[in-house]
C-alpha cells in the first residue's frame, strides 16, 4: 500500500532524518548520474526529492505521484512538474524517458509487475533506470519511523531477478544509507561518519537501502523466413539454367 504524500513530504522535508536521508540517496544518484543535458528524466513514486540536480539541465523533468499515494505540486518556487497519475498507466508516450527514478513507488505497489512492465514501455532505446527500495538486510526496512519501513523491503538478488525478468539488464548495484533511523541528536552528529563507515567496513555493509542501475534491454527482430532464406542461398556462381522451349511452338524468325 503506498503511503500518503504529506507523510513523505513531511518526512523528507520537514525532519532532519528525512533531509539527511535525502542527501545521502540523492549524492548517491549523482555519481550514477552526474548530469542528464538534454534528456527525459521522470521519477515514479516518490522520487521528485531527488530531481531537483537535473532541473537545470535536462530537457523535460517530471515527477509521477500514483492515484493510492496523491500528489503535491513540485518543485516549490517554480513551475509544477509533478503529475497524479494511474499505477499501472503513466501519460508519457512510449519510448519518451532517457532516466527513470523509482523510489517508493515498487515496493509500495500491489502491482510490481505492471509497474515495471510501465518502466520498460516508457524508457526509450539504451534507457536507464534507478531503482530505490528498503534493503532486506538494513534497520531502516524494520523500522516504521520511516518510509522505507513499508512495502516489501528486497535482497539484491530479489531485485535483480525481477528486473531481469521484466527485460532489465543490471548494470551496478550499492547500498547505502548506512546511518541508523534515529532522530536523536548524537545520531544525527554522527551520521556523516557513520556513512563513511558504512563503505568501508564489511560490518556496516547492509545498508538501510539498495540501489540499482538497469538498462532497458530490446531483443534484434527477427524477420519471417529469414532462416529458410539462409539455408537456401543464392547460387551466384553457379551456370544459368535454360528452360527447354514448349513443343509446338515455332521459333522466331
Amino acid at each position: 500500500m503506498h503511503l500518503d504524500v504529506l507523510d513523505l513530504r513531511n518526512f523528507y522535508y520537514r525532519s532532519a532524518l528525512g533531509r539527511a536521508a535525502q542527501k545521502v540517496v540523492r549524492d548517491e544518484l549523482l555519481k550514477f548520474w552526474p548530469e542528464a543535458h538534454g534528456q527525459t528524466v521522470a521519477g515514479f513514486g516518490f522520487a521528485v526529492p531527488l530531481l531537483r540536480p537535473y532541473l537545470g539541465d535536462a530537457r523535460r523533468v517530471i515527477g509521477l505521484m500514483p492515484g493510492p499515494q496523491g500528489v503535491m505540486p513540485w518543485p516549490a518556487g517554480l513551475p509544477n512538474v509533478s503529475v497524479l497519475c494511474e499505477e499501472t498507466l503513466w501519460p508519457l508516450s512510449t519510448g519518451l524517458v532517457d532516466k527513470l527514478v523509482l523510489m517508493h513507488g515498487l515496493e509500495t505497489s500491489e502491482q510490481p509487475t505492471a509497474v515495471l512492465e510501465e518502466c520498460w514501455r516508457v524508457l526509450g532505446p539504451g534507457g536507464k533506470m534507478i531503482v530505490v527500495v528498503p534493503n532486506r538486510a538494513g534497520i531502516w526496512s524494520r523500522s516504521d519511523k520511516t518510509p522505507f519501513g513499508y512495502g516489501r523491503p528486497y535482497s539484491l538478488g530479489q531485485l535483480e531477478t525481477q528486473l531481469r525478468r521484466h527485460g532489465f539488464v543490471t548494470e551496478r548495484a550499492i547500498s547505502t544509507l548506512y546511518q541508523p533511523p534515529s532522530t536523536s541528536r548524537s545520531w544525527r552528529r554522527m551520521a556523516g561518519m557513520v556513512e563513511t563507515m558504512g563503505r568501508h567496513v564489511p560490518f556496516f555493509r547492509a545498508g538501510g537501502v539498495l540501489m540499482i542501475e538497469a538498462s532497458k534491454q530490446v531483443l534484434s527482430p527477427r524477420r519471417p523466413g529469414l532462416p529458410e532464406a539462409v539455408k537456401r542461398p543464392l547460387q551466384v556462381l553457379a551456370p544459368p539454367r535454360v528452360e527447354p522451349a514448349h513443343r509446338g511452338v515455332e521459333p522466331t524468325k
